[in-house]
């Protein structure tokens, strides 16, 4: 479970750039077996709000628990329950694809036959046997993402949290079911909490919520996010389904 209490972010200002709110007070929360997003342009602060999420960044104010966890006073019990993927994960380019994703599994203590299960699984599900013994410095973009996925699903963490999942994709493979993982079982047990831009938003039969100001009452909207725009949601919107 994610629960946000006013989280909020604020870049100080400097020299050459003045104070940014990146993220202003916003509260929300997703139980387990829903699948939650962030729907917004560049710069509405997606990211921000994941990266506070997987204590990459400290709030400003407010805060939130993530699997139980506070992400102000246990930090590293938060990352121990979590998958993040970033839109600027770094790979080691001298292991090859089943390498890398082996290294971070025994980095979140898997081993033996869970960890070659996991692997093989995913490996399957992604479609990365084709590259699994090439060096990640010889793959292609695509083939990184796929990489990035698979490191951040390993360990099978009970919340997953990824930023823009499908850049660098070819549009089948960003159509693949694999790619959003896997739903029926973050529908049991799981949290999926996602951040996506406005223009690659699908039509996606999903519930649509926008948090308007702050001490405003919350909007409520079923079906596709561009329905939700067009009955005046605007275009900072949060889905979550889990039915």
């Amino acid at each position: 479970m994610i629960q946000a209490q006013k989280l909020s972010k604020v870049f100080p200002a400097t020299k050459k750039t003045k104070e940014v709110r990146a993220v202003n007070a916003i509260s929300f929360e997703c139980k387990p077996g829903q699948i939650y997003g962030l729907l917004g342009a560049n710069g509405a602060g997606k990211t921000t709000t994941l990266r506070i999420l997987a204590t990459i960044l400290e709030p400003t104010s407010g805060t939130a628990k993530v699997a139980g966890y506070d992400i102000v006073e246990e930090p590293e019990k938060v990352r121990e329950n979590v998958g993040f993927l970033s839109t600027s994960t770094a790979l080691y380019d001298r292991l090859t694809a089943r390498e890398l994703v082996e290294y971070f599994g025994r980095l979140h203590g898997m081993d033996g036959d869970a960890l070659h299960k996991s692997v093989e699984t995913l490996f399957a599900a992604l479609d990365m046997n084709g590259f699994r013994d090439r060096r990640c410095e010889k793959l292609s973009t695509g083939m990184k993402q796929k990489v990035s996925i698979a490191r951040t699903l390993v360990h099978d963490p009970p919340v997953m949290i990824f930023d823009e999942p499908t850049m660098g994709l070819d549009v089948m493979a960003a159509r693949h079911r694999a790619i959003h993982p896997p739903m029926p079982r973050a529908r049991q047990d799981r949290d999926f909490f996602h951040a996506r831009n406005v223009r690659s938003d699908k039509a996606m039969r999903q519930d649509w919520y926008h948090p308007r100001r702050k001490h405003s009452r919350r909007r409520h909207a079923r079906g596709t996010a561009r329905a939700a725009r067009h009955a005046g949601f605007g275009r900072h919107l949060r889905q979550s389904s889990g039915r």
